[in-house]
C-alpha cells in the first residue's frame, strides 16, 4: 500500500514512482484566463492547452507512461499484416483476460460503434448500470434505447455504500420479463460508472448479473476502460475479495463476461483499444466491421508503437501499487475538500474528484447548467481545467426539451502518475476560495448548440457579467498573484 501515515499524524498518499521527464506548465494571469474561457465559449474542451495550468479535464490518453512502456515502443514491428507486436498484445490479452480472440480498435468509442452496429437494431434495449455519453449515443444511433438499472444508492450524492455502481438485480429481471429476451441486445456493465463519480461495482454483483443473463441467454458486455480503479476498489472494499490478487480478480471478472471492450487511453496508459471474446461466432460477426472502420486486424487503427505500450501497460495494471495511485490521490483531494465543507461525491470513486455543482451553486437552475458554470469559474479562478458531467452532457429529447441530468458534477480527473501533491493542494485552495465566493457565479446559456455530443464543441455565454466580477474579487483578495 502507498497511503502512509506521517509522524505528524497525517495520512498522505505516497507516489510510488520518481519523475524523470518533466513538461513545462503555464499559469497565465487571471485576466488572460477570462479572455481564454470567453474565446472557448465557456466550454473547457475548447480551451488551448497553453492557457491551462492543471489539466484535469480527463484521464483519457494523458496518463503517464512508464519507462518500460517507452522502451517497448522502440521494439515495434510495424508490418501492416502479421505484426509480431500485435501477437504480443494478443498473447497478453489471453494471459490476463483469458480471451482467445482480440480485435484492435483506435479507442473505446470505436469499440462501442462496432458492437452497436453488430448487435443493436431498431427496438433493441441495452440495460446498463449507467450509461456513458458515447455508449448511449451509439445505441441510439442504431435504433436502440438504453435502460439504466443502477441501484438506488448509486444516485445518492453522499453515501457510505462502497459499490454505488452495482446493477439492481430485481430491476434487471423485471426488465427482461417485461420486454422479452429477444429485445435485449446485451447487458452492459461499466467498470467505474463515469457519469456519477467513477463509482465501482462489486465482483459479487457481477456474478449475480451473470447468473440472470445466463438464465435468459443474454450476453454480458464489460466496458473495462476504468477497470484499474474498479479492481482497486474490489480488492480494498469487498471483504470476500481481499485475499484475491489483482490478477485473480481480473480473471474472475473476465470469466463472467462474454465480451470485454476497453479504451487503452484509460486502461493501459497508452492510446488505443479493443474488443476481446472467447466466442468464435462473435469474433466472426465483428471482425469485418473492425477491418471496415478501423484497419486491418493486426493494427485496428492504432500505432504499432502504442500496441507495444498497451501490452506492457496491461501487465503493469496487475500491480496494486500502480492501480492504487489514482484512487488514493482522489480520496485525499475529496477528504481535503470535505474538511472545508465543500460538497463532493462520496465515497470517493475512481477517475477523479467530483464536486456536486447542484449544491455548490444551488442558486443556479439546471436550465443554466451549474456544472458547466462551475467548470468555467474554476478555470478563471485557478487555471484548472475540469469537465462538466451534468445536463450539458445530456442531449435534448425529440421535441427539443432539455433533459435534466440526475446529477450536476464538475469532474476533476486525476491522470495516473501525473500531478504532485502540491498541485493537488493548489487546486483544493482555489476551489475553497471559489466556494467562499460562490454567490458571484452565474449561469450559462447556449449560443451554438450541436444536436449531439454538444458538450464537446458547443459554445455558451455567461448570463450576466458574473465572470468580470469574479476576476475583480480575485484581484481584491490575491493582489498581483496568479
Amino acid at each position: 500500500m502507498s497511503n502512509v501515515k506521517f509522524f505528524s499524524g497525517d495520512s498522505v498518499p505516497l507516489e510510488m514512482h520518481k519523475v524523470r521527464i518533466v513538461q513545462k506548465l503555464n499559469l497565465v494571469p487571471i485576466e488572460r484566463r477570462l479572455e481564454a474561457i470567453t474565446e472557448a465559449g465557456n466550454n473547457t474542451f475548447l480551451l488551448k492547452n497553453r492557457d491551462v495550468f492543471m489539466d484535469m479535464l480527463t484521464d483519457s490518453g494523458v496518463n503517464a507512461m512508464s519507462d518500460k512502456q517507452l522502451a517497448a515502443m522502440m521494439e515495434a514491428d510495424d508490418s501492416y499484416a502479421g505484426s509480431e507486436t500485435f501477437t504480443k498484445l494478443e498473447n497478453k490479452i489471453a494471459d490476463i483476460f483469458g480471451k482467445r480472440f482480440f480485435l484492435p480498435a483506435h479507442q473505446g468509442r470505436a469499440c462501442e460503434n462496432i458492437l452497436s452496429q453488430a448487435f443493436v437494431k431498431p427496438g433493441s434495449i441495452v440495460p446498463m448500470n449507467y450509461h456513458f455519453t458515447t455508449s448511449k449515443a451509439h445505441v441510439v444511433l442504431n435504433g436502440g434505447m438504453v435502460e439504466e438499472i443502477i441501484i438506488d444508492e448509486g444516485l445518492k450524492v453522499n453515501s457510505e455504500y462502497p459499490f454505488k455502481g452495482n446493477m439492481d438485480i430485481e430491476k434487471l429481471k423485471a426488465l427482461i420479463e417485461k420486454h422479452g429476451t429477444e429485445k435485449i441486445a446485451f447487458v452492459r456493465l461499466e467498470a467505474g460508472t463515469n457519469l456519477i463519480g467513477g463509482q465501482p461495482f462489486s465482483l459479487e454483483n457481477m456474478r449475480e448479473v451473470r447468473k440472470v443473463c445466463s438464465d435468459f441467454g443474454i450476453m454480458v458486455v464489460l466496458d473495462a476502460s476504468l477497470l484499474a480503479d474498479n479492481l482497486y476498489f474490489i480488492k480494498t472494499r469487498e471483504e470476500a475479495s481481499r485475499d484475491m490478487s489483482v490478477r485473480e480478480i481480473t480473471r474472475a471478472m473476465a470469466d463472467l463476461s462474454d465480451i470485454i471492450y476497453f479504451s487503452a487511453r484509460k486502461l493501459g496508459c497508452a492510446r488505443g483499444g479493443g474488443i476481446c471474446t472467447n466466442s468464435e461466432e462473435i469474433y466472426l460477426k465483428v471482425r469485418e466491421l473492425v477491418t471496415l472502420y478501423e484497419g486491418f486486424l493486426t493494427y485496428g487503427g492504432m500505432s504499432i508503437r502504442e500496441i507495444e505500450a498497451i501490452a506492457v501497460g496491461l501487465e503493469e495494471t496487475m500491480d496494486e501499487n500502480m492501480i492504487n495511485q489514482g484512487p488514493q490521490f482522489i480520496a485525499y483531494m475529496v477528504d481535503e475538500l470535505q474538511k472545508k465543507g465543500i460538497p463532493v461525491i462520496t465515497p470517493p470513486g475512481g477517475l477523479g474528484c467530483h464536486i456536486n455543482a447542484m449544491e455548490f451553486l444551488d442558486h443556479i437552475p439546471q436550465s443554466q447548467y451549474p456544472a458547466g458554470a462551475l467548470a468555467a469559474a474554476l478555470y478563471i479562478a485557478g487555471g484548472v481545467r475540469g469537465m462538466e458531467r451534468g445536463t450539458l452532457s445530456e442531449q435534448r429529447d425529440e421535441q427539443g426539451n432539455e433533459v435534466f441530468s440526475n446529477m450536476e458534477l464538475l469532474r476533476l480527473a486525476m491522470p495516473r502518475r501525473v500531478f504532485t501533491l502540491s498541485q493537488v493542494k493548489y487546486a483544493v485552495d482555489r476551489i475553497a476560495w471559489l466556494y467562499e465566493n460562490r454567490r458571484l457565479v452565474g449561469g450559462l446559456t447556449f449560443v451554438e448548440e450541436p444536436k449531439m455530443l454538444r458538450f464537446f464543441f458547443g459554445r455558451l455565454a455567461a448570463t450576466s457579467d458574473w465572470q468580470q466580477k469574479l476576476v475583480a474579487k480575485f484581484r481584491e483578495d490575491f493582489g498581483d498573484s496568479l
